[in-house]
């Protein structure tokens, strides 16, 4: 996927490629550390009126618990609990993960508005100063997915060798619909190129992009159907359509 971080070796006439993986040094780690946690804490204070109006909408809308959980993998293959505000109905994946898609029906009207404004990323902060996550890094993936590219990428592996982040490299120069595959290239990309002032650049084109709705594009309904047939097989997928009323006219 990458030849950044390899240093080519011979074996006699043979030529290979070594990876040499090199991460943070300890006062860099600590460093970000030190950044994440001040950070996080200035912006749950910052943010903390929208997220106050943005539970009381989500609540008055149907009552559901204001929170989304999820299961996912950061560094070293550990998982955690992503909190979100939630922007789909409550039994939004009763009939098994399926990928948001474009005019999503399982979307409310308090969710659509909260997901093109990025309000219901923001308990993520809580993650950050937790510890569960950074500001920079790799997009955490849901445990499921991580099973499923690692067999198709062996190379994803690589990608949890630092702890996930709110954004990336993936999230600034690719969309919600970029592949796996793509996503993987820019993810390593930063592994290998990663510091301090390279943070302090992809949070500001965080902030940029923002108001960019082209970022929050969702999956169409037939890759989306797709990805849930390679994980869960094609009886499944049509149990989906059959319920949800997406069989093709």
């Amino acid at each position: 996927i990458t030849l950044q971080g390899c240093t080519e070796k011979h074996l006699l006439d043979t030529p290979l490629l070594k990876y040499n993986y090199v991460y943070e040094t300890p006062t860099e780690y600590t460093g970000k550390r030190l950044f994440d946690v001040v950070f996080s804490l200035a912006l749950i204070l910052v943010t903390s009126p929208f997220m106050l109006m943005t539970a009381l909408a989500i609540k008055l809308e149907d009552g559901g618990p204001v929170f989304f959980k999820q299961r996912r993998c950061t560094k070293g293959g550990r998982e955690f609990e992503i909190v979100k505000f939630r922007s789909m109905v409550v039994d939004a994946e009763k009939y098994g993960v399926t990928p948001c898609t474009e005019n999503d029906s399982r979307i409310t009207k308090v969710g659509n508005i909260i997901r093109k404004t990025r309000l219901d990323e923001l308990p993520q902060l809580f993650n950050i100063l937790k510890g569960d996550m950074c500001f920079v890094g790799p997009r955490p993936e849901r445990v499921e997915h991580v099973e499923k590219y690692t067999k198709e990428l062996p190379e994803f592996t690589y990608r949890m060798r630092v702890k996930g982040g709110l954004t990336g490299y993936a999230q600034i120069y690719g969309k919600y619909n970029t592949s796996a595959y793509d996503k993987l290239r820019l993810d390593l990309t930063y592994i290998e190129n990663q510091s301090f002032f390279l943070d302090l650049k992809l949070i500001l084109l965080t902030l940029k992009i923002m108001f960019v709705p082209e970022s929050t594009e969702g999956f169409g309904k037939e890759k989306s159907l797709a990805m849930r047939e390679e994980t869960l097989g094609k009886k499944a997928v049509g149990e989906t359509r059959m319920r949800t009323g997406q069989i093709a006219r």
